[in-house]
C-alpha cells in the first residue's frame, strides 16, 4: 500500500494519530499541500476545537478542494471534529457550512449530563461494517465532544452511543467514514479500527 495522509490544516491532533499508525506499521505522512494529498492512498482528517475555526483554517490552508476530491476517490476517515466537518453545516457558535460530503448537520448534544462528553462510552451498532471487523458491539471507545453528528440519511449511520441522548459515534458511506470518537486514544479497540482502515487503504491501490 501507499501512505496514509494525515491532513495538517492547523486544527488537528496530528502526532497522536501518526504515532498510532506507526505502532501498527502503517506508513503515513503529514499532508500540507495538494500534491501530498493526491499521492496518498488514504486520508485521515483529524480535528480539535470549534467547527467555524476549523473550516476557516482549512480554507486558509488551500487544501479544501483537494480534500473533497480525495474523500470521493479513496479511503477517508474523519476523526472527532474532522468527522463533523464532513457534513453540510454546524450550529456550533454560529451556523457554518461544512464540506458537504454527507447530508446532515452538527448540533449540540441534548443531555442533562455534563458537557463535553469526556471519556469512555460503549458502541451500539446499527449495521455491520468492515471498519468494525473484529470489534464486538458494546466495545468502549474514547470521546471528547459537545456537539454531535446528525446524518440526514439513516443509511449512513453505523454506530451510536448513549449519553442521555443518542449520539452518533460512527458514520460511513462507501469508503468515506467519520468517527466521533478517537480511535487513536481508544486502546486495542481503536487500534483494530485503524488497522481495518489500513487494510482498506492497502486494498484500494
Amino acid at each position: 500500500m501507499g501512505y496514509i495522509g494525515i491532513v495538517d490544516y492547523g486544527a488537528g491532533n496530528l502526532m497522536s494519530v501518526s504515532k498510532a499508525l506507526d505502532f501498527l506499521g502503517l506508513e503515513n505522512k503529514i499532508v500540507t499541500n495538494p500534491d501530498l494529498m493526491e499521492q496518498a492512498s488514504g486520508i485521515i482528517l483529524p480535528g480539535v476545537g470549534a467547527f467555524p475555526d476549523a473550516m476557516q483554517a482549512l480554507a486558509e490552508s488551500g487544501l479544501t478542494q483537494s480534500l473533497i476530491h480525495a474523500a470521493k476517490t479513496r479511503p477517508f476517515l474523519g476523526i472527532c471534529l474532522g468527522a463533523q466537518m464532513l457534513f453540510e453545516e454546524s450550529d456550533e457558535m454560529h451556523l457554518t457550512k461544512g464540506l458537504g460530503l454527507l447530508p446532515g448537520r452538527v448540533q449540540r448534544i441534548e443531555t442533562d449530563l455534563k458537557l463535553p462528553q469526556i471519556g469512555w462510552n460503549s458502541l451500539e451498532y446499527h449495521k455491520n461494517d468492515p471498519l468494525l471487523a473484529g470489534v464486538p458491539e458494546g466495545s468502549y471507545v474514547y470521546f471528547v465532544h459537545t456537539f454531535k453528528m446528525c446524518p440526514a440519511d439513516r443509511s449512513d449511520l453505523i454506530a451510536t452511543c448513549d449519553y442521555n441522548d443518542s449520539v452518533t459515534a460512527l458514520v460511513g458511506r462507501g469508503q468515506l467514514y467519520g468517527s466521533q470518537f478517537h480511535p487513536e486514544k481508544s486502546g486495542e479497540v481503536g487500534m483494530t479500527i485503524l488497522r481495518n482502515f489500513g487494510n482498506m487503504v492497502g486494498g484500494a491501490e
